[in-house]
């Protein structure tokens, strides 16, 4: 009797972060993983390729590499991010659009080149790494704001557009502590949850996304930030 293959995921800025642990999670859940970055990543579990999802020509690649090699695509996670902060009166037009670019550009080009494959699965799902930045700011912000506004209202054209076959949800996380930064006790106190969070926060709930279990869920934002985002802050 013939085993069904392992479900495949693409991870995009799996390098590294938020990406790498998704990755890791995954591939430990018995998924076949391809993850793309600007970097090399030679701990990556699976197949690794270095690219630039902000280029049309570097996705088309990345999905015509999957269906040579892999020869299906159940899940795309559009992971990628940067953030170029300076006042707004100094960020330059080309800055803009390179965050546009790598950040909210590449989802539409991943989704896109993507689709054929994921539709072919019978069980497509796609996830966009949004934040909590898409609903509150620091300054000087603006283009990463930006983006990930715009990841959020992507999701839901995209569910709506590509469902029933595809479903597509975001996740915003908020601080997550991905370089193992020193933290101090009050970077924790401050969370309701009581801790900053960490890649494997988000990587849990990507999983469920793409997985059986949340079949009937499409189109929607969830916020992992230990609660911040329902904090009521005054200056003392």
């Amino acid at each position: 009797m013939s085993q069904t293959p392992s479900p495949v995921a693409l991870v995009t800025g799996g390098a590294h972060g938020i990406g790498a642990g998704i990755a890791t999670l995954l591939a430990a859940n018995g998924w076949r993983v391809v993850t793309a970055d600007l970097k090399p990543a030679p701990g990556a579990p699976g197949r690794h390729v270095v690219a630039d999802v902000a280029e049309e020509a570097a996705v088309a690649a990345l999905a015509e590499g999957i269906q040579t090699q892999e020869g299906r695509l159940d899940a795309l996670v559009c992971n990628a991010g940067i953030m170029i902060r300076k006042p707004v009166e100094e960020l330059s037009l080309a800055e803009w659009q390179k965050v546009l670019g790598t950040n909210l550009t590449s989802a539409f080009l991943l989704s896109k080149a993507c689709a054929p494959l994921l539709r072919q699965s019978g069980r497509g799902a796609i996830v966009c790494i949004a934040s909590t930045r898409a609903h509150m700011s620091e300054p000087d912000t603006e283009a990463y704001a930006a983006t990930k506004g715009g990841l959020v209202a992507l999701t839901h054209a995209l569910a709506v557009s590509l469902g029933p076959a595809i479903r597509v949800n975001c996740v915003s996380p908020g601080w997550i502590d991905v370089a193992g930064e020193a933290l101090r006790p009050e970077d924790h106190a401050q969370h309701p949850a009581g801790r900053v969070g960490q890649p494997r926060d988000i990587a849990a709930l990507v999983a469920w996304l793409i997985g059986p279990e949340a079949g009937f869920v499409t189109g929607a934002e969830f916020i992992s930030d230990g609660g911040m985002t329902r904090k009521m802050i005054y200056a003392e």
